[in-house]
């Protein structure tokens, strides 16, 4: 584990953001709350949460961090691209700190799109995850860092995804 005690307590942000892929009928299913299991997305938003909190038990030798604020949203993937079926999520996760939380909001979205999955995968087996990464970064000695290329037009510091409402 590297040793973090002499760096200083700074206010740290970090944005990620993946998507899953699914038959229209799926996203029909979870847009209609009708998931046999249940609130698809109100779950999912849930399991996020928790496993930003958990990632240290998950991740070896990731620092066990108090977290300020994990916020999970999810977005229609055909309100972004055209013809895509699917559902994009992202994860904003900030503490006060020596470390910063990049870990923390892969693993909330890696959990989320893994709960959908879970959830809705009696009607659909072939749903896949998709471009799971960092999109922004904020504070900390190495200061910002903001994704570039494809797929990530329309983040800003807020954290709200892709300009439209979100899902759920």
């Amino acid at each position: 584990m590297v040793d973090v005690a002499t760096k200083a307590a700074t206010h740290r942000i970090a944005i990620a953001s993946g998507r899953i892929d699914m038959l229209p009928a799926t996203l029909a299913l979870i847009e209609a709350g009708t998931a046999k299991k249940g609130d698809v997305l109100g779950i999912a938003r849930i399991a996020g949460i928790m496993a930003a909190k958990k990632t240290s038990e998950l991740i070896p030798l990731c620092h066990p961090l108090a977290l300020t604020r994990v916020a999970i949203e999810f977005e229609a993937a055909s309100a972004r691209q055209k013809g895509a079926v699917g559902i994009f999520c992202a994860a904003t996760v900030e503490t006060v700190g020596p470390t910063g939380v990049e870990m923390e909001a892969l693993t909330a979205v890696q959990v989320a799109l893994l709960t959908i999955y879970d959830m809705c995968k009696a009607v659909d087996r072939g749903m896949s995850i998709h471009d799971v990464r960092v999109v922004e970064k904020h504070g900390g000695k190495s200061g910002s860092f903001v994704a570039g290329g494809a797929g990530v037009a329309g983040w800003g510091p807020s954290g709200r995804p892709w300009g439209t409402a979100a899902m759920g």
